[in-house]
């Protein structure tokens, strides 16, 4: 079927159909070559230049294997620090935000089989935080830059000086209570009396006297009032 012209409507309806994602299974990662469907993937296998690059490819796989692996760490890695950071999210969704990228390294090029090995290998080598839940695997970013672990450096200097210091003040106190308590031994401040015990004298229960005694009489009023002016009237006819 001969190629359709340059601007024809065919022309412009394939390169639009190009532009989108195609799927993975119809995609050569040796000839970086994105096919549209089962018929054309056939075309491509069948075509001199795969076959060229396959011979290629054949006299040294693992050096392919292994760039390809390293090229899809890195990028997964990048993707994952710059979308979520160092936070925890599914594996699942970073891997479906990855492929979505056109020019992606398809994961069965690499030497992983399944996603969950990748990320078990990324947590082994201390570069993901990985757990795995009902829901599946999670992973969160750790940040071993330099810039990053400077700062966390930063971070522990300052918490250190401050419980140094702080023990520091603790020691003074204990020593200032301590010099206080001495000095007040030595002048006998805290010589408190001690309670005694109660002690009686055979086996005879002790009786309580719950009795108040009866008031003392009070002092007539005209009596107090009518002394007070005879002694006031012999002081003033005395001293006349």
């Amino acid at each position: 079927m001969p190629k359709a012209e340059f601007g024809t409507p065919k022309y412009l309806s394939n390169k639009m159909k190009s532009k989108g994602l195609q799927k993975l299974k119809f995609y050569c990662q040796a000839c970086e070559k994105q096919c549209r469907d089962e018929n054309g993937f056939k075309c491509h296998m069948m075509s001199e230049s795969h076959q060229r690059q396959m011979l290629v490819v054949a006299q040294n796989p693992g050096k392919f294997i292994s760039n390809y692996s390293e090229e899809f760490k890195q990028n997964f890695i990048r993707l994952l620090s710059r979308s979520h950071g160092t936070k925890r999210v599914l594996a699942n969704r970073v891997y479906m935000d990855y492929i979505a990228q056109r020019d992606h390294i398809h994961m069965n090029a690499t030497k992983w089989n399944t996603l969950t090995e990748f990320c078990k290998e990324m947590g082994r080598a201390g570069i993901f935080r990985v757990d795995e839940t009902e829901r599946g695997v999670h992973i969160a970013w750790v940040d071993n830059s330099p810039k990053t672990l400077a700062k966390q450096a930063a971070i522990q200097k300052m918490e250190r000086a401050a419980k140094d210091d702080e023990e520091r003040e603790k020691e003074l106190l204990k020593e200032q209570v301590e010099k206080a308590s001495k000095l007040a031994e030595e002048k006998g401040l805290d010589r408190e009396p001690k309670p005694t015990e109660l002690k009686r004298e055979g086996e005879q229960p002790i009786k309580l006297n719950l009795f108040m005694k009866p008031a003392a009489p009070a002092a007539s009023p005209l009596t107090s009032s009518s002394g007070s002016k005879m002694m006031l009237g012999f002081k003033r006819r005395k001293v006349m």
